[in-house]
């Protein structure tokens, strides 16, 4: 026993392990065991990573590479203990590009199994891109008088039945998150360059929350954006607020202004 610790300190020795880094030598065609010489992070500066991930462009995960008992890891296996002694796993750290997907090894690092479960920690931000990946409905535009057109100088009635909530669920981390988006706020667009912003989505004739009188005749091309605010949980346990919000555009309608003239279509006593 007292000789097979002796290898392990011998070889860790050897090794001579710099600061944490990465090298070129954590590329795609370095081993284990040349990732362990010169690409070894530290446990905090891996948490520094998965910490800023909420703000960079790249995401980050570990790949199990040696774990205990498993056939093959050979001396590398032995030399993965935390600060306190305790055996560890290697993990190789990868980092995605958000925009294109590449994925980059940055260099291994050996966590117990509290310290990994510690990394996957779903946070606000992450949460966050997603809630901005994803597709979300736009509003669709009624307009008032129908058959798009309407009269210069008239209250013209819009408003939109975009009012529910929507859910969808995305896997973070191998969790289950759901994401809601709820309506909270519109901005009208009225075509002419006049645009407002209400926590309404008007209403259909006689209510008449949101309306807009056109000065001159034409064709104009309205719509409605809807801004979204965001909420989630995790497999389920309580919701969580997201950060900031999302507007989604509308698609634009056609509307034609005209305008009307008096005219006699009977007289008195016929």
């Amino acid at each position: 026993m007292r000789l097979l610790f002796a290898a392990a300190v011998a070889i860790c020795s050897a090794f001579a392990l710099p600061p944490a880094h990465a090298s070129s030598s954590c590329g795609a065609t370095s081993t284990l065991y040349s990732s362990v010489a010169e690409c070894v992070r530290e446990r905090d500066s891996v948490e520094d990573l998965y910490a800023q991930a909420s703000t960079s462009r790249y995401t980050y995960s570990l790949e199990s590479r040696c774990k205990p008992g498993q056939a093959g890891c050979g001396r590398d296996e032995r030399i993965c203990v935390d600060e306190s002694g305790r055996p560890g796993t290697w993990y190789v750290l990868v980092r995605t590009t958000e925009s294109t997907g590449a994925t980059t090894r940055m260099g291994i690092v050996c966590l117990t199994p509290a310290d990994e479960r510690g990394l996957a920690v779903i946070t606000p931000g992450m949460v966050k891109r997603e809630f901005e990946q994803l597709a979300w409905p736009g509003a669709e535009l009624a307009v008032q008088p129908p058959d798009g057109q309407t009269l210069v100088n008239f209250d013209t009635n819009f408003f939109t039945d975009n009012t529910e909530p929507t859910t969808q669920t995305v896997t973070l981390l191998g969790q289950q998150v759901t994401i809601e988006a709820r309506p909270t706020s519109y901005t009208w667009h009225f075509g002419d360059g006049d645009s407002r912003t209400t926590t309404s989505p008007g209403a259909a004739y006689p209510a008449l929350d949101v309306t807009h009188g056109y000065a001159d005749t034409g064709r104009v091309s309205p719509s409605v954006d809807t801004t979204y605010q965001g909420r989630y949980r995790v497999n389920g346990d309580s919701w969580q607020t997201i950060p900031g919000s999302l507007t989604v555009d509308g698609r634009a309608v056609s509307l034609l202004v005209r305008s009307a003239s008096p005219r006699l279509v009977g007289s008195y006593g016929d």
